[in-house]
């Protein structure tokens, strides 16, 4: 198969699809590998270690497109390279349709094979190829947080250890889910006082287990929400509902209510956003301020330590990409658990169940799609 990595287009996105260690397995698997030129600059890799690994360097995304049958990224496709899909093209990347009608039309027009990584799923139910990106942008989260709580920054000048006599900042994270626990990681070894909420109690359970005394958890409820909110330094929004749009926890009334100068990071903000006041931000100017409250919404913020996230990403979907050069995407979607999942978009039908549910649109299950 011919399959080809592109430089990313979205704003301040420095990740790329493969590294040179993935073109190297794809081109001893005997499959040829077109790079653009410069698309792994952002993430430490330059040309010279592509055509090493056996890669094609192509002056032009337009180039790299026109050649492979599938493009491998990182990012959903933006509307300047919606042209440039073909039908029967396999698109292997994020897509996260739910939260965007315009993505949606463009690949269902283009009539692509589009295979999600976050909507793939293990053989325990779990999500392989969102994992690394939700563990980094979890403990980033805390990071992002304890800087923009600082004065300089717009926040209430809190530094989230305290120090002897001072109390400790309050951090609220909103799902346990692997966002979540990573965030609650990060945030119990600061020193903060952490209070982490979900509808699950196993999975609350499970955290109290890990960090004892060092966390408080609490069920995730409207009221509880309510009360816990303005006690709050720094909220975390970790909710994932897979394939779907992101249930809006926090309300614009919750925030006149919350400390002046409190930070919310709204990690959930690819799909759509947990928090109502909550719009895509990027890199370069990653907060806004509502009502008193410092909001960060980077949608890619894993891009920001891109050379540890495009190893982490390759890590998780390598072994895929490589399954559909070898098989072709239908053979590969249907030999293994919890791959069709990722299917979102086939040839013109949408095989996500929660971007239709998300658009209205009509709904074609995975497998009636591939016959």
């Amino acid at each position: 198969m011919k399959v080809g990595t592109i430089k990313e287009v979205k704003k301040h996105e420095y990740r790329v699809g493969l590294t040179p260690k993935a073109v190297e397995a794809y081109s001893n698997a005997g499959h040829t590998v077109f790079v653009e030129k410069g698309a792994g600059e952002g993430s430490g890799y330059s040309d010279d270690l592509y055509v090493k690994a056996g890669a094609k360097i192509l002056p032009t995304a337009k180039d790299v497109w026109a050649e492979a049958e599938m493009i491998v990224k990182v990012k959903e496709p933006l509307e300047s390279e919606y042209g440039l899909i073909r039908e029967n093209q396999i698109l292997f990347t994020y897509l996260h349709l739910a939260p965007d009608r315009p993505q949606t039309d463009a690949l269902l027009k283009s009539k692509c094979i589009g295979i999600a990584f976050e909507t793939i799923r293990g053989p325990k139910g779990q999500l392989p190829c969102l994992k690394p990106m939700s563990q980094i942008a979890g403990r980033l989260a805390v990071v992002e947080g304890a800087k923009y709580l600082e004065k300089p920054f717009g926040g209430r000048g809190v530094l989230l250890s305290g120090v002897p006599g001072v109390p400790h900042a309050e951090i609220v994270v909103l799902g346990a889910g692997v966002v979540g626990a990573n965030a609650v990681k990060a945030a119990a070894g600061s020193g903060a006082h952490v209070t982490v909420m979900d509808i699950d109690l196993d999975k609350l359970e499970y955290l109290e287990d890990i960090y004892g005394s060092r966390i408080s958890t609490l069920y995730s409820s409207p009221e509880n929400i309510d009360e816990i909110l303005p006690k709050a330094d720094l909220v975390i929004g970790a909710v994932l509902i897979p394939g779907s749009a992101a249930p809006k926890l926090i309300k614009n009334k919750h925030l006149p209510t919350m400390k002046k100068g409190a930070v919310i990071v709204d990690v959930a903000i690819d799909q759509g956003g947990c928090s109502e006041a909550s719009r895509v931000t990027f890199h370069d100017a990653p907060v806004f301020v509502k009502d008193g409250v410092v909001n960060y919404c980077v949608g890619n913020m894993p891009g920001a330590v891109a050379h540890t996230s495009t190893n982490a990403l390759g890590n998780a979907t390598l072994r895929y990409g490589l399954s559909i050069a070898k098989l072709g995407p239908e053979a590969a979607l249907k030999k293994e658990d919890g791959f069709l999942e990722g299917l979102n978009v086939y040839k013109g039908a949408l095989t996500c169940q929660g971007v239709a549910g998300a658009h209205n649109l009509p709904f074609t299950p995975p497998h009636t799609a591939l016959g």
